[in-house]
């Protein structure tokens, strides 16, 4: 009997592990892209890591530099952003993510070369923040227009929460092993493993096979990028959405700027024990990856994308909250928990939700334009959260991202728009021109 029961369980266990018959990794295109974003989300686990503990450990960088550290990434989006989607709506998208992935390797290369010569300093790590940054201001954009190329509309929730999956299986075993390789070779070379890990997404990319049909140009080049801002400006949706996430955007970064000083120096965590820290953060990402498209469904993708502001809101305030000892590192891992599950709640939704109501020849200039909407308060949010770690301390810039995030949450489900999406609107029901910015606010 106990020999039956023992085989019912495996046979059941092996059935749970079995892909349902419709499931999206069952397509071998797909399969392959989701297997280049499980390995670039490993080496994006030691950069994570080790650029800023690079900063903060090897260089003593002061929470101000942190801050900038941090604007120096975000700054490419700002300056790029609206005529990198004209030029993508003009060329094709696979060939530029290829590159992407290739550029960055060699970028996050350079800082343990500088560091082997003896020319490491902090005005070289904001050269290369200011290199990622503008790599990714275009090739992250042609990445998530992929997406859409190989998935059907109807089922980018689903795709965006495996994509997630894979980002947060990284999150849960990368951080550790950063942090041990950290503790072994140094921050400046575990940078290698990103570039060697960035180098085979790139290779497995270039099996990805899409028909995509290059759209000729209808406009000159401005008249086209006015045409991506015209129409993001009036669709009340994204309009809405880009307001929001960009205040969260802005929270998330005054917070981001000062967690790793906070673990390193008011929780005296070292190298290793902030690496083992961030498992909570893939454990959160896994969580909120395996029942976000069923929240999706259950609650709607608007208000599942507002529940994502107030979990993390309500993550970082509770780590402000807590004390200089064991009980503070365990809020630190639980801060990382619920940032993850928070965030997977808002981008699988806030990216399904922008791409599900665009028509395919506006897809590129309506990436940027949302990508710099959103992120044109996270500059000015890194500075405000390093000015405050340095002159105010840095419990002060946690308790400004979480309160301001909770608030967020409260006035974003305010907005119909988004507390009534309750599902995936079809490209068609999408509106023209609406006047968003009075209900936004």
């Amino acid at each position: 009997m106990r020999a039956l029961n023992a085989a019912e369980v495996f046979r059941r266990f092996r059935a749970r592990l079995t892909l349902a018959p419709t499931d999206l990794l069952r397509d071998a295109v797909y399969r392959r892209l989701w297997t280049s974003i499980l390995i670039s989300s490993f080496g994006a686990q030691v950069t994570m890591l080790a650029l800023p503990l690079t900063a903060a450990v090897l260089l003593r960088a002061t929470p101000t530099q942190m801050g900038v550290l941090t604007a120096m990434e975000i700054a490419p989006f700002v300056l790029f952003s609206l005529p990198s989607g004209v030029w993508l709506d003009r060329v094709r998208k696979l060939p530029v993510y290829i590159g992407g992935e290739v550029l960055i390797a060699v970028t996050v290369a350079s800082v343990p070369l500088a560091w082997w010569m003896g020319r490491l300093t902090i005005e070289w790590l904001y050269v290369v923040g200011f290199a990622i940054g503008t790599v990714a201001t275009t090739a992250g954009s042609a990445a998530q227009i992929v997406l859409t190329q190989v998935v059907p509309r109807s089922r980018l929730v689903e795709a965006h929460a495996k994509n997630a999956l894979a980002s947060s299986t990284a999150e849960v075993a990368g951080p550790g092993a950063a942090g041990v390789l950290i503790k072994i070779a140094g921050a400046p070379l575990a940078l290698l493993a990103d570039a060697v890990l960035l180098s085979i997404s790139a290779w497995i990319l270039r099996g990805v096979r899409v028909h995509e049909q290059v759209q000729r140009a209808a406009h000159p080049f401005w008249p086209a990028m006015r045409e991506g801002l015209h129409f993001v400006r009036g669709n009340r949706l994204l309009l809405t959405m880009a307001l929001a996430v960009g205040v969260w955007q802005m929270c998330h970064h005054a917070a981001m700027v000062v967690q790793i000083l906070f673990a390193t120096r008011v929780l005296g965590l070292s190298e290793r024990g902030v690496g083992l820290s961030y498992v909570a953060l893939g454990g959160g990402t896994i969580a909120a990856s395996i029942v976000g498209h069923r929240l999706a469904d259950r609650i709607g993708p608007g208000p599942a994308l507002v529940s994502g502001f107030a979990v993390c809101g309500l993550g970082w305030l509770l780590l402000a909250l807590m004390p200089a000892n064991a009980f503070g590192i365990a809020g630190f891992a639980l801060m990382l928990f619920m940032f993850g599950a928070g965030a997977v709640f808002l981008f699988i939704n806030f990216l399904a939700l922008r791409q599900a109501v665009t028509p395919a020849p506006l897809l590129g200039r309506m990436t940027s334009t949302m990508r710099w909407l959103i992120l044109l308060p996270a500059g000015p949010g890194a500075l405000i959260g390093g000015w405050l770690g340095e002159h105010v301390g840095l419990r002060a810039a946690l308790v400004f991202a979480g309160t301001t995030s909770l608030l967020l949450a409260g006035v974003a489900w305010r907005q119909p728009v988004l507390r009534s999406t309750r599902v995936l609107p079809k490209l068609q029901d999408a509106p023209a021109t609406v006047g968003a910015l009075s209900a936004a606010h």
